[in-house]
């Protein structure tokens, strides 16, 4: 948002805090809502399959994110954390889609 130097700024700051949690949160939710749009239904399935199917949505985020998305629009984690660290991000991110999952079937 502010440029290419400020993305390497390790400050903490309410402005760049706030509109990175801002993004990052709406980002979240736009990719959860498009895996249950995909992948939820109406039946239960096996929690192999929901880490599966979590698997490719994280994936498909990290690939839009980070090849399809234009530099200036990109989530910037590379510039702050290493290539496992970003490998646990969207980890990280697939654990949560299938943890919800999971959960949900459990309650039908």
């Amino acid at each position: 948002m502010w440029g290419e130097a400020e993305a390497y700024t390790r400050e903490a700051s309410l402005r760049h805090t706030a509109a990175g949690y801002a993004i990052h949160h709406a980002t979240s939710i736009f990719w959860a809502v498009l895996h249950e749009s995909v992948f939820g239904g109406r039946r239960k399935k096996p929690a192999i399959q929901h880490c599966a199917e979590a698997a490719v949505s994280a994936a498909t985020a990290y690939v839009v994110d980070y090849h399809l998305t234009p530099r200036r629009l990109r989530p910037g984690f590379e510039k702050h954390v290493s290539s496992t660290g970003m490998v646990a991000v969207y980890a990280a991110f697939a654990a949560g889609l299938a943890i919800a999952a999971i959960a949900r079937d459990s309650r039908r």
